[in-house]
């Protein structure tokens, strides 16, 4: 005859093969190994630890953009060795908004992969997703291709403890930033924290000079640091007018120029991006298309 004990004794295993059970499925399948050669650019997804391929890059030739020579020929150079496998730097592309910034990493990486296929590949990390770049480069450090990391709009907010991990990867690490790996970083800010919250990090620190050296030195890790200003007139101009002849638009110069003008004015700036929203403007006016 059964006892209630031994019922109870042989009941526990199921149960606990039923709870088990139940746990894996509720377990989210571990990701995939991504085919790293499946693309040319990557967007990083940290919740899911995925990368997700970017079948078309939304990006401007790199003849298009104007007043960045400078800065254009620094990184196209910087990106080139790179791909060569030779030594590169981490780039800032810092300053005034509007002014090509992220347009220029995009386009640079365009061009680069059109001179070297299947070389180079560009990986977009977000801002929010930093502390995970850990994994990400765990990812792409056995793989024989090359990466150029992008973060747009990087900057730190008070209290953000995120840029540790960023300053680790960068330079200060065990491991440190793999051979195959180079990051590059757009911001408004040039040490990417603004001036108020360098301020309070002085004004309440015992030691305010070495509380400020350790956020303003992450922009130290950058060795390429390139600035953007904001444009004046005849740069303005030269933008609006290739943007025209690129795409055709039909329209005499000084009539251009006096409608590009009054665009801006309403807009209360100049830069590649007003004259890219003038061009729009303009396009959907004439009925052209911008393919």
């Amino acid at each position: 005859m059964q006892t209630a004990s031994d019922k109870d004794d042989t009941s526990l295993p199921v149960l606990l093969a039923r709870i088990a059970g139940a746990l894996e499925r509720l377990a989210p399948p571990p990701a995939p190994s991504p085919d790293l050669s499946g693309a040319d650019a990557f967007t990083w997804h940290a919740e899911g630890r995925r990368l997700v391929p970017v079948p078309q890059v939304n990006r401007v030739e790199l003849p298009l953009l104007q007043g960045v020579m400078r800065q254009r020929d620094t990184l196209l150079e910087n990106t080139r060795r790179f791909a060569d496998g030779l030594p590169a730097n981490n780039a800032l592309l810092w300053g005034a908004r509007g002014m090509g910034k992220s347009s220029l990493v995009k386009a640079v990486h365009a061009t680069v992969s059109e001179e070297k296929p299947g070389m180079l590949a560009l990986v977009e990390i977000h801002r929010e997703d930093i502390p995970s770049l850990p994994e990400l480069l765990n990812l792409l450090r056995a793989s024989k291709r090359r990466f150029v990391l992008f973060c747009d709009d990087l900057s730190f907010d008070h209290d953000d403890a995120a840029y540790k991990s960023l300053k680790a990867v960068l330079d200060g690490g065990i491991e440190g930033r793999p051979a195959n790996v180079v990051f590059y970083a757009t911001s408004n800010r040039r040490h990417l924290m603004s001036r108020d919250m360098i301020e309070n990090e002085r004004s309440t620190a015992i030691n305010p000079h070495e509380s400020v050296e350790e956020k303003v030195s992450l922009s130290d890790r950058f060795g390429l640091w390139l600035g953007f200003h904001n444009c004046d007139q005849q740069t303005f101009f030269a933008m609006v007018e290739g943007y025209a002849d690129r795409f055709g638009l039909d329209m005499g110069r000084e009539q251009l120029r006096a409608e590009a003008i009054e665009w801006s004015m309403t807009r209360g700036s100049r830069s590649g991006r007003v004259a890219w929203q003038f061009i729009q403007d303009l396009a959907g006016r004439l009925g052209k298309r911008l393919d």
